[in-house]
């Protein structure tokens, strides 16, 4: 299981930064940006020592900082109304990359700097403490390095410090303790040292403290309880040892409290039942805990916490059993780890009462028995982690009733008997590992054919028996499919090349015959590739040296005869392995096989043979060529470079300013849309970002993606990436990110709003002559020219978008159906519900 820790990182910047955009926007003292016809030649020519220092600017902010318009009107800049100083300079999230020039101290009537999710590097500048003025500084999310300049000493106004994530280096400025304003001090994900200093313990305003992914040691000081304001506390990741403050208990007002991934001692006091407000304590990855018995008793002291979402005790030295006090924890808790420690016993009944969890850790432990039927009562678990303990019994079938399972983990455990076949009613189950158990009898196909599974599905080092069920052709998203070291036996499944995101295939230590089937040459992504220790037999397929993406392949201890390539993996001796396969020979010298045999002196071909052949090559030719000139004439694909690998939640939080009001286009039943930037070429996308709440929309995001991955065309709205993980809160996250489109729907052009009536937004009689021809372009290819006919059948004008060229294109596929065969016969239609 991902630790709570590392789902949740960064999320106190995320939603720290909402407060600091709104600062920015609201003004932190009078501010706009209407200008006077004169100005202070001092701001802007501090402005354009900015200006020159930019080395990037792919937005092109710039362009609107010159003398055509006043630099009051320049993007990001506003100004005081009543002299036309610089006030506040708010480049949020324009990918900018350039340094911040000493002159910057010019600006001296500035009360706000936002330089927020940007490529800024170099060090600030100490110029910067002239700023006495200054209240907000925001710098997260860029590259500057460097100390911490100690002038802002000077800056006696400033209520926000936020500089985390950047490569700032050495100790916390002594100087900033004069700072007695501050509500926000960050400087989590730097490269700081030293102790955390003590006079922090003196800002009776501050709220937020964020020192987290640092090199801080020492121990925590205990003047920092005098924080009666604090309300956000996280010192994750870094190298602090000693005991919990008991002085903290005392900050009534603490709401999240992470302290994970440090070297902490002790126990956690009981007292920590006075935080009422606390809603996420996380000691994950510590030393607390004695293993002894008693270590668990304060979860009891807990139970008043009733705001709690988020308890992380994994990685530590707690022993004994689950306290029956569990159960009496905030009903609001969603995640609870205690994972990896000495914990024994059974699983309290009491856990039912936990109705909103949705991610529970006890893994790595001595926990026993069976699995207790509460846990069946937890219909909001999405995560699951029972494995490497000493659980036995079958795996109970009211594991199947947990419906909104995305990770299930029970391997390593004593687990008997068959799988159970309500596993199949897991439609949202990502992620399965039943390995190294006692399971036995045959795989089932409800299972092996859950088109969900788009991660892994390991149910290795068992005694299962029986063929794979061909059923395993449905996963067609799955990246890892492990089923070695049971009893399988038959061929393996023509029907597994449709598996075409799987990288890994473990099917070693088997009783699997025949031979290997072509199909699997569909698996073009394929990186590991194992089929060792079988009855395999038959030539080694010629495609296996063409899959440019293989790593690592296993063919030994099989039957495999016949001659051995010197192409592709088979060029690597150090890659491949082929021994205990007697019939086997030629290959790079590396191999140490055997020489082939000269073939025997083939017979002349037959002259009618010969004629006939080529005729027939010519004509497939000719053929070939006709398709080709039409399909380009018809539709073009998008070049390979445009495609994108998966996106990470935290990227996708990134390019769209965390999900900002700004930034969203639109909504509809299934989800919102969201404009965002791609962090490594800086192409506008829009993201479709699902409403799993909403019944269907997980089934929509997985037919979305069958759908858009077989059709290509300059008409039609055009995926670039999808993504299917969890978010920093562990729950579940999916999301399409498609072509931006600049100009909108269709629907706007033809039918404005009051409020958007504009001269320049018309469209000429070419336009809309052109828009109808796109979409009939579009509709053509969907209905004559694809693999499987498909009718879009929601076809208006909001479901037109329009690109910077006005090129039209069609989008959701909501309603649209598939005609599987060239049939009047209504049974041969199949309809899929998507947006």
């Amino acid at each position: 299981m991902e630790d709570s820790r590392s789902n949740s990182r960064w999320v106190f910047i995320n939603l720290l930064h909402v407060f600091l955009v709104f600062c920015m926007n609201s003004g932190l003292e009078s501010a706009t940006a209407a200008a006077a016809t004169r100005g202070n030649e001092t701001d802007r020519l501090a402005l354009l020592d900015f200006k020159n220092l930019i080395t990037q600017d792919p937005l092109q902010v710039m362009n609107t900082w010159n003398d055509s318009i006043h630099y009051c009107n320049w993007i990001g800049v506003s100004c005081s109304s009543s002299n036309d100083r610089v006030v506040t300079l708010n480049l949020n999230s324009q990918k900018l990359a350039g340094s911040i020039p000493p002159s910057i101290g010019n600006l001296t009537h500035l009360t706000g700097i936002n330089l927020f999710n940007n490529s800024f590097f170099g060090e600030l500048p100490q110029e910067m403490g002239r700023l006495w003025r200054l209240q907000l500084l925001n710098l997260t999310y860029n590259s500057f390095v460097g100390k911490i300049p100690s002038n802002l000493t000077h800056c006696k106004e400033l209520t926000v410090i936020e500089a985390s994530g950047n490569n700032l280096a050495g100790e916390i400025p002594e100087q900033l303790s004069s700072l007695s304003k501050l509500v926000v001090f960050g400087f989590g994900g730097n490269n700081l040292t030293g102790n955390i200093p003590t006079w922090i313990g003196n800002f009776s305003s501050l709220f937020a403290l964020t020192l987290a992914v640092n090199n801080f040691v020492g121990n925590i000081p205990n003047e920092l309880g005098r924080l009666s304001s604090l309300g956000f506390f996280q010192l994750y990741g870094n190298y602090l040892s000693g005991v919990f403050p008991v002085s903290l208990s005392n900050v009534s007002g603490l709401q999240v409290l992470d302290f994970a991934q440090n070297s902490l001692t002790g126990n956690i006091p009981s007292n920590l039942k006075n935080l009422q407000s606390l809603y996420r304590l996380n000691f994950d990855e510590n030393n607390l805990g004695h293993w002894e018995i008693d270590d668990l008793n304060f979860l009891s002291s807990l139970a008043n916490c009733t705001s709690l979402e988020v308890l992380g005790l994994a990685q530590n030295h707690y022993a004994g059993e689950l306290p029956s006090s569990i159960g009496n924890l905030s009903t609001n808790l969603q995640i609870f780890t205690i994972g990896r420690n000495l914990i024994h016993g059974s699983i309290p009944v009491g856990i039912e009462n936990l109705v909103n969890l949705y991610s529970l850790g006890l893994e790595g432990n001595h926990l026993s028995g069976i699995v207790p039927s509460a846990i069946g009562k937890l219909q909001n678990l999405g995560e699951l982690n029972l494995n490497t303990n000493r659980f036995s019994g079958p795996i109970p079938p009211f594991i199947g009733n947990l419906t909104r399972l995305t990770r299930l983990f029970m391997e390593e455990n004593r687990f008997e008997g068959s799988i159970p076949e309500s596993l199949g009613n897991c439609k949202n189950l990502q992620n399965l590992n039943l390995s190294s158990n006692n399971l036995n009898g045959s795989i089932p196909k409800q299972v092996i054919g859950l088109s969900s599974l788009s991660i892994s599905l390991v149910i290795s080092n068992n005694s299962l028996t029986g063929s794979i069920p061909s059923e395993v052709g449905n996963l067609h998203n799955l990246v890892e499919l492990d089923l070695s070291h049971n009893k399988l036996f038959g061929e393996i499944p023509s029907s597994l090349g449709s598996c075409a995101s799987l990288e890994r295939l473990h099917l070693e230590g088997n009783e699997l015959g025949g031979t290997i089937p072509e199909s699997l040459k569909d698996l073009r992504g394929i990186e590991e590739l194992d089929i060792s220790s079988n009855n395999m037999s038959g030539e080694i397929p010629e495609f296996l040296s063409t899959l440019l993406d293989l790593k690592y392949l296993n063919l030994s201890f099989n039957d495999f005869e016949g001659e051995v390539s010197g192409e592709g993996i088979f060029s690597n001796a150090s890659a491949v392995s082929i021994i205990g396969n007697d019939k086997l020979c030629g290959g790079i010298p590396d191999l140490h096989l055997p020489s082939c045999s000269k073939k025997k002196k083939e017979k002349p071909l037959n002259l009618k043979v010969i004629i006939s052949v080529t005729i027939a090559v010519v004509f497939a030719i000719a053929i070939l060529c006709s398709v080709v000139i039409f399909c380009m004439t018809t539709s073009k694909a998008p070049p390979s470079e445009d495609r994108h690998v998966g996106m990470s939640y935290s990227e996708i939080v990134k390019s769209t300013n965390g999900f900002s009001a700004e930034n969203l286009i639109g909504s509809g039943s299934f989800g919102s849309v969201y404009k965002g930037i791609l962090s490594d070429d800086g192409k506008m996308v829009a993201i479709k970002v699902m409403n799993l709440q909403q019944r269907g929309a997980s089934k929509s995001f997985i037919d979305e993606c069958d759908a858009l991955r077989s059709i290509r065309h300059r008409n039609l709205l055009g995926i670039i990436t999808a993504c299917s993980t969890v978010d920093r809160q562990g729950n579940d996250f999916k999301c399409l990110a498609f072509e931006f489109m600049a100009n909108g729907s269709l629907d706007k052009w033809l039918h404005p709003r009051a409020d958007e009536q504009d001269q320049t937004k018309r469209l000429s009689f070419i336009q809309r002559l052109n828009i109808a021809i796109d979409i009939a372009s579009a509709l053509d290819y969907l209905h004559h020219n694809c693999e499987t006919p498909i009718v879009h059948c929601d076809l208006k004008p909001s479901n037109v978008l329009l690109d910077e060229d006005m090129t039209a294109h069609v989008g959701d596929f909501g309603l649209a159906t598939f005609l599987l065969e060239s049939s009047n016969n209504p049974s041969k239609v199949k309809q899929f519900q998507l947006y």
